[in-house]
């Protein structure tokens, strides 16, 4: 990459990363006011997250929880700022607010620069990052008090490594993202294995590759053994703490619970439709990974008997594909159809 490319690059972000955080700020607006999500239907983890951001106890909440603290964290500085000097807000959601916006501008930042990468033209990806943060998850869920904007920040991060032939950087968002969400460690180690392979079967990627493959997954579970160490007080193994989250619901009946959940439908209604049509203009490896790791979201929302809260996995995983293909191929249908004459003032 030129320098004249990696400065022109720095340009887009430096313009764009402040609009993408306005637009977030506007989106989650409502939690700082006109509701309270820890009392609304859907949100009741944002309780757990309100008491990471505090520092309150949260002995009483279950250890997953409390090892998500990656999106509360970086909130403490803006909640204890909107508590000394933003009385009219909540502090706590205003500082959630503020983390998740800073996470979901970077993720929209990343879908751009991941579409002007496979497609030559930036406005497919500005399209698409817009369309990415006008989803249901990302008002309802990323922006209201939750902490999947972290996760889903990582996985975009994951991807523009990938398509960027930058296999070093994987250790790093193996770090953050691990802190993040638990889930981030299998989602990313699926993901990044499943490209190596479609790439190394190919002829497109060499063996000692996977070296930073399993770099990611090591770090990832570093960091989720410590930090659930850190909460319990005592060591778990990686399958002791997956067996916290087993519902114990048969699989057929947790399935049809997810499908017919209406709130896993909200994240998807428009996105699969208009997004499924263009995906043969994108790499296969990409897609291949998306499809593979969106089914272990699905395999563990089964295993959590997650209801419409699956969706969330299948979104942070799959998201910023499905919304870069939704623009090529609202962009390419207005081209096709564009047969009406431009208007002359007369």
């Amino acid at each position: 990459m030129s320098r004249a490319t990696r400065f022109a690059g720095l340009k887009k972000f430096v313009l764009l990363w402040p609009l993408f955080f306005l637009i977030c700020g506007g989106l989650g607006y409502p939690s700082l006011q006109r509701y309270d999500p820890r009392v609304t239907p859907g949100l009741s983890d944002t309780i757990k997250y309100y008491a990471l951001t505090t520092g309150a106890d949260q002995s009483a909440f279950a250890e997953r929880f409390r090892g998500r603290v990656l999106v509360p964290y970086v909130a403490r500085p803006f909640y204890w700022f909107a508590r000394a000097h933003l009385s009219t807000w909540d502090p706590v959601f205003f500082g959630l607010l503020v983390s998740a916006s800073i996470f979901c501008a970077t993720t929209a930042c990343l879908i751009v620069s991941m579409g002007e990468r496979v497609l030559g033209n930036a406005a497919f990806g500005l399209i698409g990052a817009l369309l990415y943060l006008l989803n249901f998850a990302i008002s309802n869920l990323q922006l209201a008090g939750m902490i999947d904007a972290g996760e889903a920040c990582f996985m975009a991060a994951l991807v523009w490594s990938l398509l960027n032939d930058k296999w070093w950087l994987l250790p790093l968002w193996g770090l953050f993202g691990a802190a993040a969400k638990e889930t981030f460690l299998p989602f990313s180690s699926l993901f990044a294995l499943t490209w190596w392979f479609v790439e190394w079967r190919r002829d497109k990627a060499q063996l000692q590759q996977v070296k930073w493959v399993i770099a990611l997954a090591v770090v990832g579970l570093v960091v989720v053994m410590g930090i659930q160490a850190r909460v319990t007080g005592h060591f778990q193994w990686p399958w002791q703490i997956a067996q916290q989250v087993n519902s114990g619901t048969n699989s057929f009946v947790a399935l049809w619970r997810i499908i017919s959940d209406q709130n896993f439908w909200y994240v998807f209604v428009w996105l699969l439709p208009f997004g499924i049509w263009r995906l043969k203009d994108f790499p296969t490896p990409w897609v291949s990974a998306s499809v593979a790791t969106a089914i272990l979201a699905l395999v563990l929302g089964i295993f959590a008997d997650a209801l419409g809260n699956a969706g969330r996995g299948v979104f942070d995983v799959a998201g910023p594909l499905l919304s870069l293909s939704a623009a090529v191929f609202l962009i390419r249908l207005f081209e096709s159809s564009g047969k009406t004459k431009a208007y002359k003032q007369t």
